[in-house]
């Protein structure tokens, strides 16, 4: 047996020290480096026609504007474009050198300043009239969504205008004391063509929307003055296959160093041999001489522990011996040093192992003055990509239970907020996740803070296309130009993640199609991952590459887009066209013995929550159609969960194949939340059926039936449909049930239904031949023939109440944080009604607001920012959130004609 790719991480703290004489850093007092939150109070203007033409580059004309395209369509070739009017990508590409390898492909500056004559990039512009807004902000998600057969932005976008043109404009003032140090720009993402101006000067940009990027501002800022900040946003439709936001949507920062400072991303921690009782620390730390002299750099290296907030703990477990750097004027040097750190506290995978991470602080000095402190996070783990067994984490094997994930937060849009996204891996947790693959882009820092903290693991992607397109404006147009500075900036800000386990740099490419010269392009992109993090494996996801194609030699580890399964392979997918493949695991086992083999996308199962179509398939998967398990009129999907997308396969499919191939080392199912956009089978809605949750954060039926493969020690059962079904007293309707035991009896108001038994490569129990009755469902669930759980499910009475539940009583009014507060229609007794749908208003007293609304139904096209939504399925989402500074109570009023009203209170501190 041949293992691959041991990997192990440790987090540092260094400690610089530089001893020359050098007149420049004579000042008594230390420098210190400071990074300083800018996203507030920022001025907005979004273009409603004719925008300005400070164009990155041309784009060709969108000859087909259909969106409603099955997922695994064959991407085209580009269509070329040549600029008959002045554009701004020369004076763009520059901000890419630091992550071009070769000096000799480095671009160069031309002479001159475009845009400087604009009125938007001066400080004396009157903007008064612009919208204030905050940052993360995303422009399009509080807007009313288009409607009708051809809306300008269809429902592969989420029918949301998040295309156009906008600014963001921001007074800045620097102090004389900031004189003699570097300033940069830093912006975790924003969406997309970010060109930045200062004080009227073209400064960079960065136009792929995901990546995080720097500019040093440092030649244009005029000290003790006001200064003029100036960022312009191009966010062209067509240009995704879901929803990309608009706007500055991640945070922005300004960062401030002494002349010599650590680099961006300039330290990288690598572990090569790690045990229980010993693990090799290896640093690689680079530095960064902005001064105009020669510097002598002295460096030391302490390694700390961190508490439960992710602070560093007193006192050092570790020193590094001292590094010395020689930095001449302007130049960049790596050094590397190492140490053997015993008993290291390990990193691991929740819920097994304890989530341990370090911190490695980096101090640099001059002259015995310091000048820098740089903190870089760590954990250390051991990593193996075993063809066997599959992935083993600290020596142990780990099945990969993972769900993929799009940026949005749902009703909050693309803009980024911690306490969401933090309240999406609560709940994937809870169902027994534990990895995440982040589709099909790099995610916020924070996202992989959170993943390092609850211990997930994360497969890290990049692109979803290379030089062929699946839309007209998507990331084709500059994979060329950029390709090389978004991968190489991408690893080098992600590495130090413990959670970070794999590198992709591509999602079912077109290349797929384009034998050896395809494979090419993949070979190069491979060989740039391992140039930036030669202890991680890398590989492309591959829905149509075959085990004898090249592209699949490339890959250090085999991922699979559904052709483990099998693609349209099943009876019931037999009229379909498109991709067609017999369950390819042993096929690729076979021809690559030494790789591990992930399914990197599984299922695109779909369904609305709560939703049941009859008659159900007796098939265990069956693609949706508008006569089979869908509804055209309603657009809603049967939530029996067994219809899939037409390339698709239901859980049971994708549990059953899985269990035949052992050595596959797990999934990461399409997907685990609900997204807005690519709302397929119906494309007249605004987000996705595919989500294990829905887009508002309520569990489908399919949560429980993953969670009863992905915990088994936990007993639980849950009954499905619902049994509200006055229109089919005495008409068959099917029970299911999804349980954690291996057998389980049913019951109709007392009476037995008879006993079933999970069968081999079975996942659920089926009750197909029920005759409707009103009354109650039980369930009482076996294992190893003790009584395990039960679930019960019963008629209601009408409606009668709201009920509001939240899900922390107690929030920070740091105009961040937020509240969840689910609303329920209920009977008399308190039961859910799982069929209303009522019209809610929400009403909020006190310092807050509320921010957003949501029922999870893809069709509802009402406003997020609604105060008024009907009930889905009896469910209703309010979030909410304290004002910046605010102390005291909040009071969410919920009301509904013909209902008792509720009201619940927020803390807020």
């Amino acid at each position: 047996m041949k293992t691959l790719f041991k990997r192990t991480d440790i987090g540092l703290l260094i400690l610089i020290f530089i001893g020359t004489n050098i007149s420049l850093y004579s000042q008594k007092q230390a420098y210190k480096r400071e990074r300083i939150s800018i996203n507030d109070s920022w001025q907005f203007m979004h273009y409603t026609e004719n925008p300005d033409q400070l164009i990155y580059d041309v784009r060709p004309k969108i000859e087909d504007t259909n969106d409603n395209k099955i997922a695994d369509s064959k991407p085209t070739e580009a269509v070329k474009t040549e600029a008959k009017e002045p554009v701004l990508k020369d004076w763009i590409l520059p901000t890419a050198n630091d992550f071009i390898k070769d000096p000799t492909k480095k671009h160069i500056r031309p002479n001159g300043n475009p845009g400087a004559d604009f009125p938007f990039v001066k400080e004396n512009f009157q903007d008064n009239n612009w919208e204030k807004v905050n940052l993360p902000h995303d422009w399009a998600i509080k807007q009313p969504f288009y409607t009708g057969e051809q809306p300008l932005v269809g429902g592969g976008m989420g029918r949301l205008p998040s295309q156009g043109v906008a600014w963001y404009r921001k007074k800045l003032n620097f102090p004389a004391t900031d004189n003699g140090k570097e300033i940069y720009l830093d912006i975790d993402g924003a969406m997309s063509y970010a060109m930045i101006w200062l004080n009227g000067n073209l400064v960079g940009g960065w136009p792929y929307g995901y990546n995080s990027f720097r500019l040093n501002l440092t030649p244009y800022i005029h000290y003790g003055e006001t200064n003029q900040l100036a960022i312009r946003i191009d966010n062209p439709n067509q240009s995704a296959r879901w929803y990309p936001g608009g706007g500055i949507y991640r945070n922005v920062w300004l960062t401030k160093t002494a002349p010599v400072h650590v680099a961006h991303w300039g330290t990288f921690v690598k572990t090569p041999k790690v045990t229980t009782s010993e693990a090799s620390i290896n640093l690689s730390l680079q530095l960064q001489n902005n001064s105009k002299n020669t510097q002598i750099v002295e460096a030391k290296t302490l390694l700390y522990e961190t508490d439960n907030l992710g602070k560093a703990k007193n006192k050092a477990v570790a020193v590094f011996p001292t590094n010395t750097f020689h930095l001449k004027a302007t130049e960049q040097q790596t050094n590397e040093i190492e140490i053997q750190l015993k008993n290291p506290k390990l990193w691991g995978v929740y819920p097994s192992e304890k989530q341990n991470l370090y911190i490695a602080r980096t101090q640099l000095f001059i002259n015995n003055k310091q000048v820098d402190e740089y903190d870089t996070p760590f954990g250390i783990r051991k990593i193996e990509f075993n063809p066997i067994k599959g992935l083993l984490v600290n020596g142990e094997k780990v099945k990969i239970q993972g769900v993929n994930q799009h940026h949005d937060l749902g009703a909050l849009g693309a803009a980024f907020n911690v306490r969401a996204a933090e309240r999406q891996l609560e709940m994937l947790r809870e169902l027994g996740c534990n990895a995440i693959r982040l589709s099909h882009n790099p995610p916020a820092p924070e996202l992989l803070d959170l993943t390092d903290r609850m211990g997930f693991l994360v497969i890290d992607e990049i692109f979803d296309s290379w030089e062929r397109k699946k839309t007209p404006h998507d990331f084709h147009l500059i994979f060329p130009e950029w390709h090389e500075a978004d991968t190489r900036s991408f690893i080098r800000r992600d590495r130090n993640h413990p959670s970070v386990i794999a590198w992709s740099f591509g999602n079912e490419v077109g290349e797929q199609y384009t034998d050896v010269e395809g494979a090419k392009i993949a070979q190069e992109l491979h060989d740039i991952v391992h140039e930036e993090d030669p202890t991680r494996p890398g590989s492309a996801s591959q829905n149509y590459a075959k085990p004898d194609m090249p592209f699949s030699n490339v890959m250090d580890f085999i991922s699979l887009n559904y052709q483990g399964e099998g693609i349209r392979d099943a009876p019931a997918y037999a009229h379909l066209k498109g991709i067609r493949t017999s369950p390819l695991y042993p096929a690729f086992q076979q021809k690559f013995p030494e790789k591990m083999i992930v399914s990197s996308e599984t299922a695109s199962s779909l369904s609305t929550r709560g939703s049941y179509i009859f008659p159900v398939a007796i098939e265990n998967s069956a693609p949706v159609s508008d006569t089979t398990g869908g509804s055209p009129k309603t657009q809603e999907v049967s939530a029996y969960e067994l219809y899939t997308a037409q390339f698709g396969a239901s859980p049971d499919k994708v549990f059953a194949t899985q269990d035949k191939y052992p050595f596959v080392a797990g999934e990461f199912v399409w997907s685990g939340w609900d997204y807005i956009g690519e709302p397929t089978p119906y494309y007249s809605a605004r987000s996705s059926y595919c989500g294990i949750i829905d887009l508002a954060g309520f569990k489908k039926d399919r949560f429980y039936l993953y969670q009863s493969r992905w915990r088994p020690d936990l007993p639980m059962a849950h009954i499905l449909p619902h049994w509200n079904w006055p229109d089919r007293i005495g008409k068959i309707t099917p029970v299911h049930v999804f349980t954690s035991g291996d057998e389980a009896e049913l019951f109709l108001n007392g009476k037995s239904l008879g006993r079933k038994r999970k069968a081999a490569f079975e996942c659920r129990l089926r009750w197909d031949n029920v005759i409707y009755e009103p009354g109650e469902l039980k369930v009482i669930v076996y294992k190893n023939n003790k009584i395990w759980a039960e679930d019960i499910v019963k008629t209601t009475e009408k409606a009668s109440k709201i009920e509001a539940t939240v899900d922390r009583s107690t929030i920070k009014a740091n105009g961040k944080d937020l509240a969840f507060i689910t609303i329920k229609i209920t009977d008399a007794k308190g039961l859910m009604i799982p069929d209303a749908n009522n019209t809610i208003t929400f009403k909020i007293e006190g310092e807050g607001e509320i921010i957003a609304t949501d029922n999870g139904n893809p069709a509802d096209l009402v406003s997020f920012a609604s105060l008024t939504r009907k009930a889905y399925n009896g469910m209703a989402l309010a979030i909410v959130r304290a004002n910046k500074g605010s102390k005291g109570t909040l009071k969410l009023i919920v009301t509904s004609d013909g209902l008792k009203q509720t009201t619940i209170e927020i803390k807020s501190n």
